[in-house]
């Protein structure tokens, strides 16, 4: 597999030890846990703790160019090691990712690990709360606990976390070698087939039932600002029982106003 062929994403055939990375994780304590630096980019609780780092990132969990730097506080848990020896390339950068009850990552895209000469992101989830949802280009991502997905967040991704409990997941950046090509092309056969998430299903109910009804139609065709327009479909949605964020009707728009554009390319 070349880097110009990756796929959106690909579920690797590599088994971590997930009870003993749990139970390492049992054991970090609470204030060893930083709020994530991007704060535009989520609300609720988002936060991580660093066991690699480049070392001219400004923060632990910021990214960076520079070698990678193994942190102080897990070199005595064996758990992480072995996790991280499964990986035969180098790893600028590992993090653990918390992201608690009721909170969610916004739509955003990561336009470094798309770019020529960027890493790979894989994510293994430690504890997956079963009403997660990790929706990239609109399509949720059945990651389970104990799992190693490379997805390619260069794409339009989401993450919410309805609870109950917290999502944590450990995060790689890892250099694009032959290894790591060949473990996302292995991985490809068994992936499970991506499918829309809650909100995208909503979505596509609400927007069936505007295509029926002209009067309503014409209503939402007349709001000129983009955030009234949002506004009021979120409004009109929930009185038929449709529950989406203003969030997630923006990112509907995107995503209609990207499939119109791509019908036209050659």
């Amino acid at each position: 597999m070349s880097l110009d062929a990756l796929p959106r994403c690909s579920r690797l055939p590599l088994a971590p030890r997930l009870p003993a990375l749990q139970e390492a994780l049992g054991r970090i304590p609470d204030h060893a846990w930083q709020h994530h630096f991007n704060t535009g980019y989520y609300q609720g609780e988002w936060s991580g703790v660093a066991l690699i780092t480049p070392e001219d990132a400004l923060l632990p969990l910021a990214p960076g160019q520079g070698a990678p730097v193994p942190t102080d506080w897990w070199q005595e848990e064996q758990a992480w090691h072995q996790m991280l020896a499964l990986f035969q390339t180098s790893i600028r950068s590992a993090r653990l990712l918390r992201l608690g009850a009721g909170a969610r990552i916004h739509e955003h895209c990561d336009p470094d690990l798309g770019r020529p000469g960027g890493d790979l992101r894989l994510h293994i989830p430690l504890l997956s709360p079963p009403d997660v949802e990790f929706l990239v280009d609109g399509l949720q991502v059945p990651m389970k606990a104990g799992e190693c997905w490379f997805i390619d967040l260069s794409r339009p991704h989401r993450v919410d976390n309805p609870g109950p409990g917290a999502r944590v997941h450990l995060v790689l950046d890892c250099q694009p070698n032959g290894w790591l090509l060949q473990q996302v092309a292995a991985g490809l056969p068994d992936t499970p087939e991506l499918r829309p998430g809650r909100s995208e299903l909503a979505f596509a109910v609400f927007r069936n039932h505007v295509a029926q009804d002209i009067t309503l139609a014409t209503r939402l065709r007349a709001l000129s600002d983009t955030r009234d327009f949002q506004a009021e479909v979120v409004r009109l949605a929930a009185t038929l029982g449709l529950t989406f964020s203003e969030a997630e009707v923006k990112a509907a728009m995107r995503q209609g106003r990207q499939a119109w554009s791509d019908q036209w390319r050659v």
